[in-house]
C-alpha cells in the first residue's frame, strides 16, 4: 500500500487487512478447526445466545400446537439459524407452510422449493406428522441449542474472516455432494464451488443444464470424496475470497481519495 493509501486508510478506518483479524485465512481456517469446541461452549455462554435459547424453550413451552410454535418468532430463530437457515429468518409465513408441508405429497410446498435446505429441515423434523412433540424433547431441544451456538461462533469467525464459515461448512458436508444439481441447489456448496473457480454469479440466470455444465467442465465432483481434494479446495475457496475483499478495499480507498481531495499529505 502506498503511503497516501496508507494514510487514507487510517484516516477512515479502513487500515485492516482483508481478513478483519491480521491473521491469513489459511491459518484462521487451521484455528477454527483446532479450536472448534473450545470455541461453541464460550459461544454457548455469551448472554445473547442464552438469552435466545431461554426465549426458544419458553416459546415452545406456551405453544399449544405445532401451528403456534412455529409462528412465534422466538422459536423460528433457534429452530431455522440452527439448521443453516438463518438468511430465510425475514420470511416467517412461507417458514411456517414450508416446514408443515406434506413430504410424500409431490406438489407440497417443500418439495417444490429448489432450495435443499427447506427439504432437511422438513425431513429430520417431520412437523407435519409429529407435530409439536418433537420441539419438547428435551434432546431436540439440547441439539438445537447446541447447533445455534455452533452457527453463532460461525458467524463471529466470518465476521472477522469473510467465507470462513462456508470454508468450514464444506470441509464438513462435500462428502455427501455426488451430482452438480446438488451442488447448485446448496446455498454454501455452491458458492464455495462457484468462487473457487471464478464462476460468475450471473450463472444463476442460465438454463439448469448450462448451470451443470458450468460446474462439471470444471470439477470432478468424485474428487469431493477425497478429503485432501476438499482441504485443498477449501483453501482455494478462501483466497479467490480474500481476493474480491482486497479488491473491494481498494476500490473503496479510490473513493476514500476522492473524499480527501484538498488533504495536504
Amino acid at each position: 500500500m502506498s503511503g497516501v493509501s496508507a494514510l487514507l486508510a487510517t484516516l477512515y478506518g479502513s487500515g485492516s487487512t482483508a481478513t478483519g483479524s491480521g491473521t491469513s485465512p489459511l491459518v484462521s481456517l487451521r484455528l477454527a478447526e483446532k479450536n472448534r469446541d473450545k470455541e461453541i461452549a464460550r459461544t454457548a455462554k455469551q448472554p445473547e445466545t442464552q438469552r435466545d435459547i431461554a426465549a426458544f424453550r419458553k416459546a415452545v413451552g406456551k405453544a399449544g400446537t405445532i401451528e403456534k410454535a412455529l409462528s412465534d418468532p422466538a422459536v423460528l430463530k433457534v429452530l431455522l439459524t440452527a439448521n443453516g437457515l438463518a438468511d430465510q429468518l425475514p420470511y416467517g409465513a412461507l417458514a411456517k407452510k414450508v416446514l408443515l408441508s406434506d413430504l410424500d405429497d409431490p406438489k407440497s410446498l417443500v418439495n417444490r422449493l429448489g432450495d435443499a435446505r427447506w427439504k432437511a429441515i422438513a425431513t429430520s423434523f417431520d412437523f407435519a406428522n409429529q407435530g409439536l412433540s418433537v420441539l419438547k424433547d428435551p434432546i431436540v431441544q439440547t441439539t438445537l441449542a447446541d447447533g445455534y451456538a455452533e452457527v453463532t461462533w460461525r458467524k463471529q469467525l466470518e465476521a472477522a474472516t469473510p467465507g470462513l464459515s462456508d470454508a468450514l461448512d464444506f470441509r464438513e458436508r462435500a462428502k455427501s455432494f455426488t451430482t452438480a444439481i446438488q451442488i447448485l441447489a446448496d446455498p454454501v456448496l455452491r458458492r464455495v464451488v462457484t468462487t473457487a473457480y471464478s464462476i460468475p454469479p450471473q450463472i444463476a440466470f442460465q438454463e439448469l443444464g448450462a448451470q451443470e455444465k458450468a460446474i462439471t467442465t470444471r470439477l470432478d465432483i468424485k474428487r469431493l470424496q477425497d478429503p485432501k481434494f476438499v482441504d485443498t479446495l477449501s483453501q482455494r475457496y478462501l483466497l479467490e475470497k480474500q481476493k474480491s475483499v482486497s479488491s473491494s478495499g481498494t476500490a473503496d480507498l479510490v473513493t476514500l481519495a476522492q473524499q480527501a481531495r484538498g488533504l495536504t499529505v
